[in-house]
């Protein structure tokens, strides 16, 4: 069996790992296309040397754009390899732009596509993320949910076929990774970190990021609390940040540590030994209650809707009295189900696909 997987952002390439794994491990040839959405170090190549991956054999070095001329080029050079591969199986992940090319070029020519993380959906038609999940899953021949909640989405949507509940690959990884992470990263040392004693933050959506006044915002709460604030900051984010002299003046507090993004195994660390996580991101959100933390969601909505429901995550959105009230009282139950399987979401998902 040939797969081709397309890849292209770092939710992507964390999702992907245990997969690949799975697949090396089986024997199974696999053709990783790396569309380049992500395209620095920082954001890409680090999470392949340090989760394993197999090295591309295609980069198609898209890079940034608007989201038009970005799927259109990745669409063009992902149908020009998969009419030279010929694969059995076209694989994608998530929700980007590389997803909805990955899936539009393969369903164009008829290849089976599996979409990994099938069935999410945040009912918020605004977001660019949204239109690619939704598409994806109604071309997708292999639906793999990484909820029942996901299950149900789609079922409301009359896809019922091809439907498969398998967990969440990103818990393969935590499960896999955990242990490399604790023993070969001295990040806490690095920044001056005491265990549960700082707040591990991140912003990077449009909807927070390309409005002043949201980042102002949210930069403003976060830079107002009696605690370290530590933030890998998003290259997006980054330039934002630069441009307005409000925002600068806010980051100036010393209790901001912003720092330059950083690989999986320290945003593990990170994640696992922070007190409390404040995000815009889906995949941070799921992570902390993987890991046991809870979660400020510097959002209106999520996809993630049942670890809001378990109590473990509260959405406040770009609010700073919200954000400030939550990242300083907010306390999740004691409870904490298993909502994101049982870590063998990838052998599930290999088996389906032989």
């Amino acid at each position: 069996m040939k797969i081709v997987t397309v890849l292209g952002a770092r939710p992507q390439f964390i999702k992907a790992a245990p997969v690949c794994r799975v697949f090396r491990d089986a024997g199974i040839n696999e053709t990783i296309i790396h569309t380049g959405q992500h395209y620095d170090h920082a954001m890409s190549q680090v999470f392949f040397d340090q989760l394993g991956i197999p090295a591309p054999e295609v980069n198609l070095g898209v890079g940034s754009g608007s989201h038009g001329k970005q799927t259109g080029a990745m669409l063009a050079g992902i149908e020009e390899i998969l009419l030279d591969r010929r694969p059995d199986r076209v694989l994608v992940y998530g929700d980007t732009n590389s997803t909805l090319a990955g899936a539009l070029a393969a369903v164009k020519l008829g290849v089976p596509i599996a979409h990994v993380e099938a069935g999410l959906r945040s009912f918020n038609r605004s977001m660019p993320e949204e239109h690619n999940r939704v598409v994806a899953d109604h071309v997708a021949d292999w639906l793999f949910c990484p909820t029942a909640t996901a299950v149900e989405n789609l079922r409301r949507e009359n896809i019922t076929r091809g439907v498969e509940l398998v967990g969440d690959t990103m818990y393969d990884a935590i499960m896999l990774f955990t242990p490399l992470a604790e023993r070969s990263t001295a990040i806490l040392q690095e920044l001056s970190l005491e265990p549960n004693k700082y707040i591990l933050a991140t912003i990077h959506r449009p909807s927070n990021t390309d409005v002043p006044e949201h980042l102002a915002q949210i930069l403003m709460a976060l830079s107002s609390v009696d605690e370290p604030v530590v933030l890998p900051v998003h290259p997006r984010t980054q330039a934002r940040m630069h441009a307005d002299p409000t925002i600068q003046a806010i980051i100036r507090h010393d209790n901001l540590r912003i720092v330059e993004p950083v690989g999986y195994l320290e945003m593990l660390v990170l994640t696992r030994h922070a007190r409390i996580v404040a995000t815009d991101s889906g995949g941070l959100q799921k992570e902390a209650y993987m890991c046991g933390k809870p979660c400020v969601t510097l959002r209106e909505e999520t996809e993630w809707v049942e670890t809001v429901q378990a109590g473990w995550s509260v959405l406040v959105g770009p609010n700073a009295s919200r954000i400030i009230a939550a990242v300083t009282s907010f306390q999740p139950p004691i409870d904490r189900p298993a909502i994101f399987g049982n870590g063998d979401a990838a052998h599930v998902i290999v088996q389906a696909l032989l």
